[in-house]
């Protein structure tokens, strides 16, 4: 008996066919590639299988993803992976849907799990998020502005003799897309979770509106001069000259490291908005190749990083905006964390659909025409641009 019971220990504690995963990464950061091989070890420690860690600069993992999964020879896992290549690998048949994968969907941002739903199903786990917010200078605005007209008062005052009260990239769509979304302007009608891609809102009477606004910092409020780049705006900020910015968590180590007492804050609401200012969210989650050999491998292995607590291990390692509700509960006095996870919860997802390749262009046009002059006709403006992308979108 005793023999017996030895045996059917030995048989449960020993994986019956060890196998070894192959996992992406495009982590280059010194602390969090140390911190994926802690979690593989981990895995490994605790499953019996290895995990083979092979180095893909981001720019390439969707294609090479697409070149070799039917073929065998593509990995069981990526982490992780932006959600705007979504549409197309979904497309192309080489995403592994996840909803099974997800035992408690309640401890995720829900924006972070829209973000990666496309046409109703989940392609990957959300390992974290970004978002622009305004980013302000405590020495200077030592209170968050919490209406337009406040917001306006504040730069105003700060603006004057080479100083700036507040700057950024009026052209840059992906920037300035929360003043749209306010005004109820959007790029693709979102219908229960799926984006109707004939229906697009960047030319509504609220996306007009907003880049009649966009003109207005530039030539009625006079806050923003021309060839202000989000480059020369960042170094206004970090040098002291700027009141107030939009960026997002990319550049908050160079803010730091300048020593700016800063704040974070979500831009208020701008004058006769219907809704919230709600900027872009770009969430990047772990993704499964459809044809992996090893799913259920690698689900535990997927699931294994998107706990509490590797969330808040991943954070302490690169700063990353975890999307785990209870970790951002746990670093509430960290005011990154803290900051852009609120407008985070309150952002729009970036449209994960591959027909957003042929908005970027004409829409950029559109707005850097919009305020290069006082009073330009933005209806027109944006209509022509949407002429255009219904016409590039098959």
């Amino acid at each position: 008996m005793n023999r017996l019971l030895t045996l059917c220990l030995l048989a449960l504690s020993t994986p019956a066919s060890a196998t070894t995963l192959t996992v992406w990464s495009h982590f280059t950061d010194t602390a969090e590639v140390a911190w994926l091989k802690a979690q593989t070890a981990s895995y490994t420690r605790l499953s019996g299988n290895q995990v083979k860690i092979v180095n893909v600069p981001l720019d390439k993992l969707a294609d090479q993803l697409i070149a070799t999964a039917k073929k065998g020879k593509g990995p069981d896992l990526i982490v992780t992976l932006p959600q705007d290549r979504f549409g197309q690998l979904v497309t192309a048949g080489v995403l592994e849907p996840m909803d099974a994968y997800v035992a408690r969907r309640g401890e995720f941002d829900r924006t972070t799990l829209t973000a990666l739903t496309y046409r109703g199903k989940l392609y990957g786990l959300p390992m974290f998020a970004e978002s622009v917010a305004l980013v302000y200078n405590k020495k200077l605005v030592p209170t968050a502005p919490t209406s337009w007209n406040d917001f306006i008062r504040v730069a105003q005052k700060n603006t004057g003799g080479g100083k700036y009260g507040f700057v950024t990239d009026l052209s840059n769509a992906y920037m300035q897309y929360g003043l749209i979304s306010a005004y109820g302007g959007y790029v693709f009608k979102n219908n229960s979770g799926t984006l109707d891609v004939k229906d697009i809102g960047l030319a509504n009477a609220g996306a007009a509106r907003a880049l009649n606004l966009l003109n207005d910092l530039r030539f009625k409020y006079k806050l923003v001069p021309e060839g202000m780049t989000g480059d020369k705006a960042k170094a206004a900020f970090l040098k002291g000259d700027a009141a107030m910015i939009v960026t997002g968590p990319w550049d908050m180590g160079d803010i730091k490291k300048a020593g700016i007492n800063y704040g974070i804050t979500a831009l208020p609401t701008p004058p006769g908005a219907p809704n919230p200012w709600s900027p872009f969210v770009g969430v990047q989650g772990i993704v499964m190749n459809a044809y992996s050999p090893n799913k259920a491998a690698a689900a535990e292995f997927a699931r294994g990083m998107v706990t509490g607590v590797a969330q808040l291990s991943f954070n302490q390692a690169g700063g990353r905006i975890p999307v785990n509700v209870n970790v951002r509960r746990n670093l509430a006095a960290n005011p990154i964390v803290n900051g852009f996870g609120r407008v985070i919860t309150s952002g729009t997802p970036m449209p994960n659909v591959p027909e957003m390749g042929q908005v970027w262009t004409p829409w950029t046009e559109a707005i850097t025409e919009g305020v290069k002059k006082p009073g330009a006709n933005a209806a027109a403006l944006l209509e022509k641009a949407v002429q255009t992308m219904k016409k590039n979108i098959k």
